[in-house]
């Protein structure tokens, strides 16, 4: 039987690396790719049959941002699927990146400038929105859509007899010191990015305490430096290749999840004579403020979902 397999974000950059991997992997995947623009996403599809002509390739348009996108994209999958064996849980944004060039500078000539490079610590600032559903856009393209999608699969994730994973990508970025549980959508700072990375390492960590016994195990892995579309619009191109030591990270994906940390962080990083390999970082947080956050999560589905129902019913 095939193993199907979730990919948000899809459509390019780490996500588009990812399928790639994944089916020189098996190349007899289900794999689902999960993409806002269906147009791009048909593109991938017709590639990655193209070059994998015995895999099995579909597409379900969702957009993470928008919680009636998440709500209809949930039922399609249920009526498709029988389980899901793997979501990749990638799609994310970070918008109007502005680097802080007095950090930069500072930072070239103190003994943190490896930290500094490797985790972008104060270097990035973002301007936030409000999405139609009345929160952070980054908070909930990056986490809360995410939840709510993993809330509505959960009866193609939980089955005891075979464990199904989740695998958030996260970043080094994530800081504990900018995520507040009195502010977890970053409504008061500046780095929502960072925020909403360390909230899905908490939001990984939750999942585990609260799932395992069903059946479903989180993991959380961060892909290294990379040129995407987000992170051009920081630095030119070339300035990221002189930084960029590290490709991509399927090691989990051979891996049985019961037998994974839950509290530890797994990079992906390359030797400088080329060769790749899994880190390990253990993750800054404790399990009793996780499972806090995940019931602020619950309690603001609560209220996401009334308020929808009741927009519905007035239209």
């Amino acid at each position: 039987m095939r193993k199907a397999v979730l990919v948000t974000g899809a459509s390019s950059g780490v996500g588009l690396a990812l399928c790639k991997r994944l089916l020189e992997e098996d190349h007899e995947l289900h794999l689902c790719l999960a993409c806002r623009n269906r147009s791009k996403a048909e593109a991938v599809c017709e590639a990655l049959l193209a070059s994998h002509p015995l895999a099995e390739v579909s597409i379900v348009q969702v957009d993470v941002s928008n919680l009636q996108s998440v709500f209809r994209a949930s039922e399609e999958l249920k009526q498709r699927f029988q389980r899901l064996d793997y979501v990749y849980l990638n799609a994310g944004i970070m918008p109007n990146p502005q680097l802080n060039i007095k950090a930069l500078f500072s930072g070239l000539f103190s003994r943190k400038v490896i930290h500094m490079f490797s985790t972008a610590e104060g270097l990035l600032t973002q301007e936030d929105q409000i999405t139609a559903d009345g929160l952070q856009e980054v908070f909930e393209t990056n986490v809360f859509g995410h939840f709510i999608l993993i809330q509505e699969l959960a009866p193609l994730l939980c089955h005891s007899d075979s464990p199904s994973q989740l695998i958030w990508t996260s970043s080094r970025n994530a800081r504990k010191s900018n995520f507040c549980l009195e502010d977890i959508q970053h409504s008061r700072g500046q780095e929502p990015y960072s925020s909403s990375k360390y909230a899905v390492d908490l939001l990984s960590v939750a999942v585990n305490r609260n799932f395992n016994s069903r059946g479903l195990y989180s993991s959380v892995v961060c892909p290294g430096t990379m040129v995407t579309n987000m992170t051009c619009g920081i630095l030119p191109p070339f300035v990221w290749t002189l930084l960029m030591p590290i490709i991509w990270l399927v090691w989990l994906f051979h891996q049985k999840p019961e037998s994974l940390n839950p509290l530890t962080k797994y990079l992906s990083a390359t030797t400088g004579f080329g060769s790749n390999y899994v880190m390990t970082q253990k993750m800054d947080l404790d399990e009793d403020t996780a499972e806090k956050f995940y019931q602020n999560l619950l309690e603001l589905e609560k209220h996401v979902r009334a308020t929808i129902q009741k927009r519905n019913h007035q239209s």
